[in-house]
């Protein structure tokens, strides 16, 4: 039975930082595994319909200091200016990279081209054995270490198994770790859209009587859409022809970016916010998605998760190079520990902000847009709380 210090259970973005960041930080004497269920088709790429994330200015930080984010910046798409506004009402805000001294206030990058990147990194890592496609069929924990069954058959031990299989794990199922899950009562429709005019590097986020929606400059001109409606509105618009989809979209959204032209395909998903009642437990820890899941309203979700890899890298490097066991519960109890003010307060922030400006209330109109005129007159106030959004000082 082959053992490895630790076993990531998931390879997407989270799952192999972690793995990278190990290795890195531990300067090779660590045994890593990496396991994943779906092989990643290389030799395809989905072309116009390509999904995106934002990366904050924080994350891409973290990326560069494991020598990561070279790789990933030749592929993304800098977000230079993001303006924020209310339909319909006078609340207007804008940011600017300049405004802020900074490179960007974030990028958007291509999934395909990010899974691309790393499942190339893993695959070449001499110290990282990637294990695709396979998925785990039991994990039975003892004292000193945790033998974990494949859907091989196969069996291999760890001192340390980590969760990063996504929302809904079933890694953390398998744990009896208990799930506390709020519905939103909201569905992201996302796409990807061309426009008259080139976004060059502006975000959008836009709040209308349907629900927040946000427009992310990608590659080749393209705009990332992220649009959040009521389950009801969510079917009806899914039904639309192109060209209906576009004109409801155009509405709702306004001429900023000139006519729409062109949407690709439309995909959606049920929004809740997602966590884990505890993110340790023995010989195991959850990070990314597997740990939280939240609303995309701020795109906080991913940046959140990346900070929880790099807080766990360390904990896990510390007890390392002090020689102890770093699948102990004390080294795990201190990343929960560190992590737990951060991912309290982007929870609440997030909340709060889905509760703000995601509500069509009358009220809640008013306040949003006394809160926005209010963000751009008094611009002191808008600095702390960007770089709070950026991730910068969180881990």
């Amino acid at each position: 039975m082959t053992h490895y210090d630790v076993v990531i259970v998931g390879g997407a973005m989270a799952g192999a930082t972690l793995a990278l960041a190990l290795e890195k930080m531990n300067q090779e004497t660590l045994s890593i595994a990496v396991i994943e269920a779906v092989e990643p088709k290389l030799d395809q790429h989905p072309g116009y319909d390509s999904r995106s994330i934002a990366l904050s200015s924080g994350t891409t930080q973290l990326l560069q200091d494991i020598g990561l984010w070279s790789g990933v910046a030749s592929f993304s798409t800098p977000i230079d200016h993001i303006h924020v506004s209310d339909r319909h009402h006078m609340g207007l805000t804008e940011l600017t990279a300049k405004e802020l001294n900074v490179d960007a206030l974030g990028y958007v990058v291509e999934l395909a081209d990010v899974g691309r990147f790393y499942h190339q990194k893993l695959e070449t890592s001499p110290h990282i054995e990637l294990i695709c496609p396979t998925s785990v069929l039991a994990i039975d924990r003892e004292q000193s270490l945790s033998k974990i069954t494949l859907s091989t058959g196969e069996q291999i031990s760890t001192s340390l198994v980590i969760a990063a299989d996504g929302a809904e794990s079933k890694t953390c199922k398998s744990m009896n770790i208990e799930s506390l899950n709020d519905d939103f009562e909201q569905v992201a429709i996302i796409a990807n859209i061309t426009t008259d005019i080139h976004p060059q590097g502006k975000a959008f986020e836009r709040f209308t009587e349907h629900g927040p929606l946000a427009l992310l400059p990608m590659s080749q001109g393209r705009s990332s859409l992220v649009w959040c409606v009521s389950p009801k509105e969510s079917q009806q618009i899914l039904g639309y022809d192109d060209d209906t989809f576009l004109a409801h979209l155009q509405q709702a959204f306004g001429w900023r970016l000139g006519k729409l032209t062109k949407t690709g395909q439309r995909a959606h998903y049920p929004l809740w916010l997602r966590r884990q009642k505890q993110h340790i437990s023995h010989r195991f820890a959850a990070i990314g998605n597997a740990a939280q899941t939240l609303h995309p309203i701020a795109g906080q979700g991913f940046n959140l998760g990346i900070r929880d890899v790099f807080s766990l890298a360390d904990c896990i490097t510390l007890a390392n190079q002090a020689g102890n066991d770093i699948g102990e519960y004390s080294v795990l109890s201190a990343y929960q520990k560190r992590r737990q003010p951060d991912q309290q307060q982007t929870i609440t922030m997030t909340a709060g902000l889905v509760s703000i400006f995601a509500n069509n209330a009358f009220p809640m109109v008013i306040g949003r847009n006394v809160s926005l005129c209010a963000v751009d007159t008094f611009r002191a106030f808008l600095k702390p709380l960007t770089f709070r959004a950026m991730g910068r000082g969180n881990r």
